[in-house]
């Protein structure tokens, strides 16, 4: 089997991960934030150093309590839009979101909140310049997909974080694809909030994630689930301090911890020789793709974007490409529209979808040489 489909979730997970999850179900077990006894006083030591981790893997300045658990980078977005929108606002996204953005915003449009996507080309780049003519008298939020999840482009984040700063308008980030992928200083950036999965490039489990906020974006927002949390257990009304405001209900224990295991190897490795990794592995796939009857859907080469590389077969379907090189060549890939048709049509690649190759921490260069013989046995090459 070769895994390429990393875009979708991490695989394998990083060393000792399992492990960590296991252990805790195994010979842990206990609740935090309800009781006082001395298991359940470790288990909460444990995950506040999870917090700390996610901290200073993204150079976040505010305090622990500011980094939250969420069930995944999904909910993390929902929290944000439904939570800081009112009727009225309008929002800038880029036209590659994915639909974790896009079905809460069309949601909400309902109820009077507008939105307007930032243009980008047929490879996905978006021009800096492109962003402060779309702003309006009553733009509140703009919050962008750091690279796209069809074609890997990434977004103009520095010039925009820097039309925020000017502008005082907050900036939301989604770094699904780029999380332990791409250096992120969330403080360099003066990001608003920063959501993050722990399932993809930071290599824990699924169903867990994180979303980081700024204080003063914080105290804006209304949690989106309210419900026990352990604290002021003599109230009938939401607690108003972090993380607790935002953070009803039993945790995922198993999964904070090995999202913990998962951010300590990507610190421990370095984001930067992860990157590195990655990009030579893209550069091999992308070289290999020349001279083939396939269409690339996003950049040619490996500036300014991520692993993910989305091919169009011209020839065939699609899905019986994606079919073929599974059964024939045992290459694993996700065939279809990503859940983001916005970005499909920016690139034109709607209603048909593309066949995504995504790169990973684990894939060698004999993976990218058995998914390129498998291209051109099927391309007839």
């Amino acid at each position: 089997m070769t895994y390429l489909d990393n875009g979708a979730t991490s695989f394998p997970k990083a060393p000792g991960v399992g492990a960590a999850v296991a252990a805790y179900l195994e010979h842990v077990g206990v609740n935090i934030n309800r009781s006082t006894y001395g298991p359940a006083n470790d288990a909460a030591m444990a995950v506040l150093d999870v917090r700390a981790a996610l901290k200073e893997l993204f150079a976040f300045p505010g305090r622990e309590t500011h980094v939250l658990f969420t069930p995944g980078a999904t909910w993390g977005l929902n929290q944000i839009l439904r939570g800081f929108l009112r009727p009225g606002d309008h929002v800038l996204v880029s036209s590659l979101e994915h639909n974790a953005v896009m079905r809460p915003l069309t949601e909400l449009a309902e109820a009077g909140i507008t939105f307007t996507r930032i243009p980008a080309d047929r490879q996905g780049i978006t021009r800096p310049g492109d962003v402060a003519p779309l702003l309006r008298g009553n733009t509140r939020l703009i919050l962008v997909s750091h690279a796209s999840n069809v074609c890997g482009t990434v977004f103009p984040l520095e010039e925009t974080a820097a039309l925020c700063r000017e502008k005082g308008i907050p900036l939301a980030v989604d770094a699904a694809q780029t999380a332990g992928h791409l250096p992120i200083d969330f403080g360099a950036l003066g990001l608003a909030a920063l959501c993050v999965p722990g399932h993809k490039g930071l290599l824990g489990p699924q169903g867990i994630g994180a979303l980081l906020l700024r204080e003063d974006f914080a105290a804006q927002l209304r949690p989106i689930c309210t419900g026990g949390t352990g604290s002021a257990s003599d109230s009938e009304v939401q607690p108003p301090y972090l993380p607790d405001r935002f953070e009803s209900g039993t945790q995922n224990i198993p999964g904070i911890l090995g999202l913990g295991r998962g951010a300590a190897f990507v610190k421990e490795t370095g984001v930067p020789a992860l990157e590195r990794h990655e990009r030579e592995r893209t550069a091999q796939f992308l070289e290999g793709l020349k001279g083939l009857p396939v269409r690339l859907a996003g950049l040619p080469d490996i500036r300014g974007r991520v692993g993910v590389i989305s091919l169009d077969f011209p020839q065939m379907d699609n899905a019986e490409a994606a079919y073929r090189l599974e059964s024939e060549f045992g290459v694993l890939t996700r065939c279809g529209l990503h859940c983001a048709p916005s970005a499909h049509r920016t690139l034109g690649t709607f209603p048909q979808g593309t066949v995504r190759f995504s790169l990973g921490w684990a894939n060698t260069p004999a993976d990218v040489d058995a998914a390129l013989i498998g291209i051109r046995s099927i391309c007839g090459r």
